[in-house]
């Protein structure tokens, strides 16, 4: 009965496109410069169609160069992450796994403090974050190929070392850094922000979160058999490590790049497919959108209470930690789906 009801709600996903619809316009009616929707929609259609009629000036600039970056910023990590951690969370058949899992975001942490510790401009500062990240991955995997027969464990295990690993060293960093300029800047990054979002920053990031959405996406039904077994899979002819390659490859893709643009952001990736396998059960055909579009509804949620909920901005990182633990202890406690699966 239970399943039926969930069946029937999840087969009409897309009506929950309206919550980030909603939380989009929402985004500009609040904060230091507020935003009516007619005024919005004024700015946005003319800017395009004939700059010259925009009422305000400063409107268009405060629109384009700062509120909708961020805006668009907050909801394509949010969706990133929760796509990435479902993803992991199946491919693993383990609920508690969450996207840096392979020690992506613990390699993109280390790369771009040591750019802030070299003085390096704020798109080295991306660029290094994102290629930790992957030469975390990439040496979590290698390990895996070396000393463990069993993959999946491998690989848990390759990431765990790694992650340990890049953290000491991004500790390190904190060490040696210049207590007065370049340590505050360094412990706020790991905390989480969008506030230094611009237009170059969110196309840095369109493309590979986009890849890695796009491999996930038509890789549903492949997440659906490898979520019951490698032996299962192989029986029904799914290639098994090709399959996995590619979810790490598109997970890393997008994990990496969400923490190179805004730093450490927690509990997303970890607490968000629950609440989407409570409304639509474990299979992968329509968990992914939903994660997509709760994840991205979630974060740009959490980023306005940051901006606007105190005088200074709270770090992101701070805030999905306090509302993901007891939000997800809640989900946990009375029962989400299992980490994958067909109905």
């Amino acid at each position: 009965m239970i399943m039926n009801r969930r069946k029937k709600a999840s087969s009409k996903w897309p009506v929950l496109l309206v919550f980030p619809a909603a939380a989009f316009l929402y985004s500009f009616a609040i904060g230091r410069f507020p935003m009516s929707v007619p005024d919005l929609l004024h700015t946005l259609y003319y800017h395009f169609a004939d700059p010259t009629r925009i009422a305000n000036p400063n409107m268009e600039t405060t629109l384009f160069n700062i509120r909708l970056p961020r805006v668009l910023a907050a909801m394509l990590v949010g969706g990133g992450l929760s796509i990435a951690g479902a993803a992991y969370q199946g491919m693993f058949k383990n609920p508690m796994v969450s996207p840096d899992i392979l020690g992506a975001s613990a390699g993109a942490a280390f790369g771009a403090c040591v750019a802030m510790m070299l003085n390096m401009p704020a798109v080295y500062i991306q660029l290094m974050g994102f290629g930790g990240g992957i030469l975390a991955v990439f040496i979590a995997a290698a390990a895996t190929r070396r000393f463990s027969r069993d993959t999946v464990l491998g690989l848990v295990l390759g990431g765990m070392m790694v992650s340990t690993l890049f953290q000491s060293g991004t500790s390190a960093i904190k060490l040696l850094a210049d207590d007065d300029n370049k340590l505050p800047q360094i412990t706020f990054w790991l905390m989480g922000s969008f506030n230094t979002m611009n237009r170059a920053r969110l196309f840095s990031i369109l493309i590979p979160i986009g890849v890695g959405f796009l491999i996930l996406f038509f890789m549903r039904w492949q997440l659906n058999v490898l979520s019951f077994g490698e032996e299962e899979a192989r029986s029904l002819g799914i290639k098994t490590r090709r399959v996995q390659s590619l979810v790490i490859v598109a997970s890393t893709l997008i994990t990496a790049s969400c923490v190179s643009v805004c730093g450490m952001v927690g509990w997303v990736g970890l607490v968000i497919p629950h609440v989407a396998r409570a409304l639509a059960g474990p299979n992968f055909k329509r968990l992914i959108p939903i994660c997509a579009i709760l994840g991205s509804t979630f974060l740009l949620l959490v980023d306005n209470i940051a901006r606007t909920a105190f005088t200074v901005e709270l770090p992101i990182g701070i805030l999905t930690s306090v509302i993901g633990v007891p939000f997800f202890f809640f989900i946990f406690r009375y029962g989400s789906g299992k980490g994958g699966g067909r109905e």
